[in-house]
């Protein structure tokens, strides 16, 4: 069977298993657009440095935040102001959460990918929301979803005539405060032919781990990440914050631009090894 390809014509960007790998990255949350064009503006240094594809990724509003008082992000108007300036001015693909269906018509209008959060996988009607759109819709897998489950999820997108999809691993729930990926999952999800994502910092989170908010292990972000890239996958995920000891969302997991300069040239390394024998 024929790997499927998820294209970003506009932007030259194909996204499949068999292809080369990409790189979604970006801090979880806007902070401010001030901050945000300075991560747009290395990000986009260091993918054409390293000669990666990149998508920038970041939230304009995080509604599945630990407490009540955590920050959110400057909300949907504004925070697509702010990723529309970052299209327009650095060329990149945006890709950005969407967290109930009266959001994706105004998502829809900035965005290139429309990311379903893994808390949300199974929300039928939003699913199929993003699904009208015929962008392309990457799926977090949930914490709590088997591998196997995430087959229904693309029936429900594939039901709205779109085969523009995109699979995330982000972990699976391991008693409290934990996650541990099962590499298992991505080979499951892979059976789908569509092209998969390892999301490296998101599975490396302690959830609620602080109390009021989520801690994370960053120091595992290279081993998870080197095996998942080991599987052949499509892309990797990583947030990424100028400073991440004082990132208002996931300080706990981010990498900071010197550590994602040490991290790509491993995984392309890997990638291009793994690809060039199953080409052999």
């Amino acid at each position: 069977m024929k790997e499927k390809t998820v294209s970003l014509k506009s932007f030259d960007i194909n996204l499949a298993n068999n292809l080369p790998l990409i790189l979604v990255a970006g801090p979880c949350v806007i902070e401010n657009e001030k901050s945000i064009l300075k991560t747009a503006k290395e990000l986009k240094r260091i993918s054409q440095d390293f000669d990666i594809p990149l998508i920038f990724k970041a939230s304009y509003d995080k509604a599945n935040r630990t407490s009540l008082k955590s920050f959110r992000g400057p909300g949907l108007k504004k925070g697509l102001e702010i990723l529309s300036r970052v299209k327009k001015e650095y060329l990149l693909p945006i890709l950005t959460d969407v967290h109930c269906e009266n959001e994706v018509k105004y998502a829809s209008k900035v965005a290139d990918i429309l990311q379903i959060p893994a808390f949300l996988c199974r929300q039928t009607d939003l699913i199929l929301e993003c699904a009208k759109t015929k962008l392309p819709v990457n799926v977090k897998k949930g914490q709590f979803l088997a591998p196997e489950d995430i087959f229904h999820v693309v029936e429900k997108i594939e039901s709205q005539k779109n085969h523009n999809i995109i699979l995330t691993e982000r972990g699976t729930s391991f008693g409290y405060h934990n996650l541990v990926v099962d590499m298992r999952s991505i080979a499951i999800m892979k059976k789908t032919l569509y092209p998969v994502i390892f999301d490296a910092t998101h599975s490396v989170q302690l959830p609620g781990g602080l109390k009021k908010s989520s801690g994370g292990q960053k120091e595992f972000v290279e081993t998870l990440s080197r095996s998942a890239v080991s599987l052949g996958i499509s892309g990797i995920f990583v947030e990424v914050h100028e400073n991440p000891s004082k990132a208002l969302s996931d300080a706990s997991n981010s990498l900071s631009f010197e550590e994602l300069k040490k991290l790509i040239p491993v995984l392309k390394g890997i990638d291009g090894l793994v690809k060039s024998s199953d080409k052999g």
